[in-house]
């Protein structure tokens, strides 16, 4: 396979034949999209679909001399257009007729997953079924007739697995012979019943006495089944609801097997389904404890399930702090050595006036800087999250956290988008649409802002390296915990006042556990973490050059403190003064963090900054800088070595440098204690949402309304909190 660089979709080629298109459909958790970025690779395009948030994946690129276009449907269980996901996977195979649907089936659960293959031949496209994770379902020692698959479904069958990357050229070669001779690959038309499929012909004579447009428009058999089965969206479309359609075509059918055509049509797909797979699927008569049930009895078990999930959650902020340390360090040594003394070198070679030499140090380095030290830890909290995600862990953090959210008066499936929330609150506010019921998604909604994003560990790693640096790991994971406390409290808080109703059943999937490749976390990582990097070579590359000017405005002011930003965090820092961090400092630095939290740290890099005049003139060489560099980068990936091994209650290796202390963490320790420290860190954790998240909320809901809610109750969350820890602290006497 070569790579195309064109993304454009249906573009014609070179050759002048244009792409084939091929969608590719599965149920969730049958590993869609690690065949997908197998497939794929770097070149899988990411976005939304249009008019809405759910992710959209496209890849272009070439298969023996023919041009492939994959479009990556979301994982659906049927095509009834009840969730976002259903809707737009339905929408794009009935209107923009893909010229072929690659089924992506579980091979370890056939029979379930037949039930969407069904719905899918209705369509009349050509079906290539990839029979992944085909290794695992051999090694429980099942064993299919594929042929028989072949010739009752009227598709081709190829055995996959894409975390061993094996079936994949057979795929794709199943593909182009598909393609190229679509009419003897159409998928069979099974029969419901002689009474379904009596009313279907008498409904296909009607309406193409009275309707023949509308055969044009949409696949003819799914059509008739659609509209038979009552179908709004489509009765809606084509202005065609069932009881608009002659009761007579349907009398005969009703009255034998009642009123419920919907739920006729789905037990006539589930028996297709299940009896497929007694016929073409052959299991050991012995049956034997999988491990996924032995390890699902204690993550699982109503006592240990929760402490099992915090105890994970510890780990992986240990590992992610341990790990990402010495990087960040390393960066942040560069940020504030070499990269301002070869920028103050180059401007001055250019003759740039003093001013514009500020600005580049000052407010550029000194504040996108100091953002950039936190890529490493955001990368590797994105890699660990990604992998128990592919382990087939957060599944079940979403089960086990049930009993919780009820307790909130919500169910399990709300967690999905808290937990997004830990990565950026913005699609988790986005990922509510997947909750049916309105009331918890304006809920779920509240509370996600409670959830500590991304943007919120530039300031804990800052502060815990200044004044936690032997347990920074146990503090971070303290403020997640606090965190995950405060929003089941007002979970409960909010279903007593705004939201009263009970909770709905929450039914979930558990998929079985399973060891993701390296390749795919890498990928999945890159593509949740590469927005941080976006973030910050643009609105925070912006925002720290407005706070520059807001730090030096009125022009020509001596001290930051007489700026505009300096008065405005004078005003404010009264009302901070019983949390602990009273200062101007730490109020201008809240203030801008409105935008985003992650430029708190930004600000104060800019804040705490020597004027120019008051900086030592460097005098390394640019091959001392380079060399140092090198230098600098070793020691970060020994260290980073050294750390992982100690977490694991191995000795470590031999480490004789002495901690660097970078000149902002030396001067917050002026200015802070360590319990001022923390109560400043629960309030960046509680304090009002960013301005992106009042963005989506008001996307979601159509109003300002939610938004104000949450910017009220979380600011006097955050100063109610912080007070708590701060003065509570100094009675006991910690940490001042």
């Amino acid at each position: 396979m070569t790579e195309q660089a064109s993304h454009t979709g249906h573009t014609v080629s070179a050759a002048g034949a244009r792409p084939l298109v091929v969608a590719v459909a599965g149920n969730p958790n049958v590993g869609k999209s690690t065949l997908i970025n197998a497939i794929a690779g770097t070149r899988l395009q990411v976005g939304n679909w249009p008019g809405v948030t759910v992710e959209k994946k496209e890849a272009l690129f070439e298969h023996n001399g023919r041009k492939i276009r994959l479009v990556d449907l979301p994982g659906t269980y049927s095509l009834s257009p009840y969730t976002q996901e259903e809707i737009i996977a339905r929408d794009y195979l009935v209107k923009q007729r893909p010229d072929l649907i690659v089924n992506v089936v579980d091979a370890t659960n056939l029979e379930r997953n037949l039930y969407l293959t069904v719905q899918l031949m209705e369509l009349g496209i050509p079906v290539v079924m990839a029979l992944n994770i085909y290794d695992e379902a051999e090694a429980k020692g099942y064993r299919f007739n594929l042929h028989d698959i072949e010739m009752m479904l009227g598709v081709s069958v190829v055995p996959t697995s894409a975390t061993r990357r094996s079936g994949l050229t057979e795929l794709l070669d199943k593909v182009l012979e598909t393609a190229a001779q679509p009419a003897d690959h159409t998928p069979r038309i099974l029969n419901y019943g002689d009474d379904v499929e009596t009313a279907v012909a008498l409904l296909g004579d009607t309406l193409r006495r009275e309707h023949p447009a509308l055969f044009a428009l949409y696949p003819e058999r799914w059509l008739l089944l659609r509209l038979m089965e009552g179908d709004e969206r489509l009765g809606q479309e084509t202005d065609l609801a069932q009881d608009a359609l002659p009761e007579e075509i349907f009398h005969h059918l009703r009255r034998g097997h009642g009123e419920d055509l919907e739920a006729l049509m789905a037990d006539a797909r589930y028996s297709q389904a299940a009896g497929l797979a007694r016929e073409v699927l052959f299991k050991k008569e012995e049956r034997r404890v999988e491990m996924t049930e032995r390890i699902d009895r204690v993550v699982l078990n109503r006592f240990l399930g929760i402490p099992i999930f915090l105890a994970a959650m510890w780990l992986v902020f240990k590992l992610t702090f341990d790990l990402s340390k010495p990087f960040g360090d390393w960066i942040n040594d560069m940020a504030g050595g070499p990269f301002k003394h070869w920028t103050t070198v180059l401007l001055g070679l250019v003759g740039a006036p003093d001013w514009t030499v500020s600005l580049a140090t000052e407010g550029v380095i000194s504040g996108v800087g100091f953002v950039l030290v936190f890529v490493p830890v955001i990368f590797m909290m994105m890699f660990f999250i990604t992998f128990l995600e592919g382990s087939g862990y957060m599944a079940r953090a979403a089960f086990v956290m049930d009993r919780a959210m009820h307790a909130m008066g919500l169910h399990g499936k709300s967690f999905i988008p808290l937990l997004l929330g830990f990565g950026c609150n913005v699609p988790g506010i986005y990922a509510t649409r997947t909750l049916e019921n309105p009331r918890d998604k304006v809920l779920t909604a509240l509370l996600i802002p409670l959830m500590s994003c991304g943007a919120r560990l530039p300031v804990y790693v800052l502060f815990v390296g200044a004044f936690f640096p032997n347990n920074p790991g146990t503090v971070i994971w303290s403020l997640y915990v606090l965190g995950i406390a405060l929003a089941i409290v007002m979970g409960v808080f909010f279903k007593r006042t705004l939201f009263r109703g009970e909770a709905p059943m929450f039914i979930m999937e558990l998929p079985p556990y399973r060891m993701p490749s390296f390749t795919s976390l890498c990928l999945h990582t890159w593509e949740k973490g590469k927005h941080f990097l976006i973030k910050a070579g643009t609105y925070i590359l912006a925002v720290s050059i407005f706070v520059w000017f807001l730090l030096n405005l009125p022009w020509g002011v001596e001290h930051k403190k007489d700026s505009y930003l300096g008065q405005a965090g004078q005003v404010m820092a009264p009302v901070l003064s019983p949390l602990g961090f009273g200062t101007w400092q730490a109020a201008s630095s809240l203030i801008t963090g409105v935008i985003a939290k992650e430029i708190v740290v930004g600000t104060m890099g800019e804040i705490y900054a020597p004027k120019k005049e008051e900086q030592k003139k460097p005098e390394a060489s640019f091959g001392e800088d380079l060399q140092e560099i090198a230098v600098s980068f070793g020691k970060a990936v020994k260290e980073s070595a050294s750390n992982v091994v100690s977490t694991f209650g191995v000795s470590s290796l031999a480490a004789d440098e002495k901690e660097d202390r970078g000149p902002l963490k030396a001067t917050i320790q002026q200015t802070f204690t360590p319990l001022s420290a923390y109560a400043f860190m629960v309030f960046v954790l509680l304090y009002m949402p960013c301005v992106v998240v009042a963005i989506a909320m008001r996307q979601e809901f159509g109003s300002w309304k939610w938004f104000g809610v949450a910017f009220a109750y979380q600011s006097a969350l955050a100063w109610g909190m912080a007070m708590i820890v701060y003065q509570a602290g100094r009675l006991l006497g910690l940490g001042v």
